[in-house]
């Protein structure tokens, strides 16, 4: 089964994770964050998951009944969500990563399984579970860790491990200053993914020792890894070996979107010409929630009033009015009126822009109603003034932002 911790905050997402988890992030037009680990694990072959979840969490379980429902019990299969419920005592909820499994071992008992997989939930990429779990049979590891090669210089914002020719691991270290090589070259380094494969009765009795232990902050990460890295066997798994790509020669795809120029960038790069993403893979699907909207619309073909885009991704239900967009991402039932101007935008649903607005490198949030000329990215200082900018040079905006905005003018 796999096990999807999805209660983190995200809070470097700032106000884009103000009503949401991380999660439960729009991510490339119309999908959730979540729905990438849901998708590898669904097309992996497994269909016993779990999902723990904590903090804002009403969206998240919202998408996830809307657009996970077709898991049928009578085949053995299903999605069980799991909220944060004060399980070990009435003052606690998920108290670290392995305390959201902790707290739910006899709902996992009551599966039956041998092996689980522990996945992160807001993380984008494609990945084959199955040839993680392949391996971690075949070397008898008590737990193997998905790895990222990462350079020596970037590894510090990881947790990172030292291993020999076989991959064995031989140390676990978190974001340390002077992260180690690898074997076969000394510039890189191994990073965690935040996913790891276990034997049921193994983790099991590792997680009822933890919850004992008073000094223990109940984090796989922090805690039970390291243990095992002493006491027991650790094995890496390579993303490589086990990335789902479009062609042999594509590169290796993974993307933390935990910060705003990040979650930007990720999505922005979507309207390249061959993005390194591949979302038009129909041998490995991203499943999601799907409404049921009309095609995309654009009207209007004068010289000064001409809706069109270029370079970009337009989703259904968007009535582009009128507008001229370029290389921007805009997610479902987007309206767009006439002599506005879209440049590098990443527009959450449901936004409305009104005529002569020009946004340059920006996020809208979900609902958002751009005023009548308002003007977003030529000048950072004025922008600041209302909006969150980023030290990237990209501009989120809110409907709260814009209430304190119009309350002032």
């Amino acid at each position: 089964m796999a096990f999807v911790l999805a209660g983190g905050r995200g809070s470097r997402l700032r106000e884009l994770t103000d009503r949401r988890v991380k999660p439960a992030v729009y991510f490339g037009g119309k999908s959730r964050i979540i729905d990438f680990a849901l998708s590898n694990a669904l097309n992996s072959g497994i269909r016993k998951i779990a999902l723990a979840t904590q903090y804002k969490a009403h969206s998240l379980i919202r998408h996830v009944q809307r657009g996970w429902n077709f898991f049928r019990a009578e085949r053995n299969e299903f999605l069980d969500i799991l909220p944060a419920s004060q399980r070990y005592d009435e003052a606690t909820w998920y108290r670290g990563t392995a305390d959201a499994v902790a707290q739910n071992i006899d709902i996992i008992d009551s599966y039956h399984v041998e092996y689980v997989l522990i996945l992160a939930g807001d993380h984008i990429y494609k990945m084959d579970y199955e040839l993680m779990i392949r391996q971690h049979v075949e070397t008898g590891a008590d737990v193997t860790i998905g790895c990222l090669t990462v350079p020596r210089a970037e590894a510090s914002a990881f947790g990172v491990m030292a291993v020999d020719a076989a991959d064995r691991i031989t140390s676990f270290l978190e974001k340390p200053k002077d992260p180690p090589g690898t074997p076969e070259n000394p510039d890189v380094t191994l990073a965690s993914m935040g996913i790891y494969v276990f034997r049921w009765d193994f983790l099991r009795e590792l997680l009822i020792r933890d919850m004992q232990d008073q000094n223990s902050s109940h984090d796989f990460g922090n805690d039970l890894i390291p243990e095992i890295v002493r006491n027991g066997k650790a094995q890496a798994h390579r993303f490589s070996e086990s990335c789902v790509r479009s062609s042999p020669d594509a590169p290796v795809y993974w993307r933390d979107v935990g910060t705003i120029d990040a979650f930007w960038r990720a999505n922005i790069d979507l309207t390249d010409f061959t993005p390194e993403l591949d979302l038009w893979d129909r041998d490995w699907p991203i499943w999601t929630y799907s409404e049921s909207v009309p095609p995309a619309k654009f009207i209007h073909d004068e010289p000064t009033r001409r809706g069109h885009a270029v370079s970009s991704m337009v989703s259904g239900g968007c009535i582009i009015s009128g507008t001229d967009i370029r290389q921007s991402l805009l997610f479902t039932h987007v309206k767009t009126n006439s002599f506005a101007s879209l440049d590098g935008a990443v527009v959450l649903p449901y936004v409305n822009v009104a005529r002569h607005a020009r946004l340059k490198n920006v996020v809208i949030d979900r609902g958002v109603h751009i005023p009548e000329g308002l003007v977003v990215g030529e000048d950072p200082e004025a922008d600041a003034k209302w909006f969150r900018v980023t030290g990237g040079g990209v501009t989120l905006i809110t409907r709260e932002m814009l209430l304190r905005r119009e309350a002032s003018l």
